[in-house]
């Protein structure tokens, strides 16, 4: 079997992975996605949701939802961890494992495919960079990070700032990346540079 190229896309909270990583599903590559598998983990009736339940209690349950399967709010959940970093970590450590079980499993079923690309927020601070043959990290200012967190999430200035402080800098990142998209112009302007990118090989 020829070596697999495994692309690493990171970067940070919205500097526009998921844009890159949907353009790399469009050319026909799969997409691990760990924030899908995170997300998963944590759905009514696992293991991990359970455990999140029992620490938390009625502050991260949904009002409405049936205490004997209580479905999360994730919102709030979010508004504890972001807050906190020692609840972050608790979090991260519960999860984090249960993720990369899920990519083990998905790169053994893909072995056959020549390139697979995983999706990996936390992919330098959770280990991961070592399931990769390259990264790639996208970019963009400060300001415009700050901008597009609080218009996608709906986020004040604080609270936005508070989940892009719970990451790795971009400027460190950036000094462990293989390779580099700058999505500081307009929309869909990155798309030459991963066509560079992808074709480089």
């Amino acid at each position: 079997m020829p070596h697999q190229r495994r692309i690493g896309l990171t970067g940070g909270v919205a500097s526009g992975k998921s844009s890159v990583g949907r353009w790399l599903t469009d050319q026909g590559i799969p997409l691990l996605d760990a924030d899908l598998y995170a997300h998963q983990a944590l759905a009514t009736g696992q293991a991990a949701s359970h455990a999140v339940v029992q620490r938390y209690g009625g502050a991260v349950i949904r009002a409405g939802s049936d205490p004997e399967s209580a479905e999360l709010d994730r919102a709030a959940l979010g508004a504890i961890v972001f807050s906190d970093p020692l609840q972050r970590k608790w979090l991260e450590e519960l999860v984090h494992p249960l993720v990369r079980q899920r990519f083990d499993t998905e790169l053994k079923r893909l072995e056959s495919e020549p390139t697979v690309a995983l999706m990996i927020p936390l992919l330098f601070e959770a280990g991961l960079n070592s399931l990769c043959t390259e990264v790639w990290v996208v970019h963009c200012s400060p300001e415009q990070q700050l901008e597009r967190l609080m218009d996608r999430n709906g986020l004040n200035a604080d609270d936005a700032g508070q989940r892009i402080q719970a990451q790795w800098p971009l400027t460190k990142k950036l000094r462990l990346a293989d390779r580099v998209i700058d999505n500081s112009g307009e929309p869909e302007e990155w798309c030459s540079q991963a066509f560079r990118l992808l074709a480089a090989g």
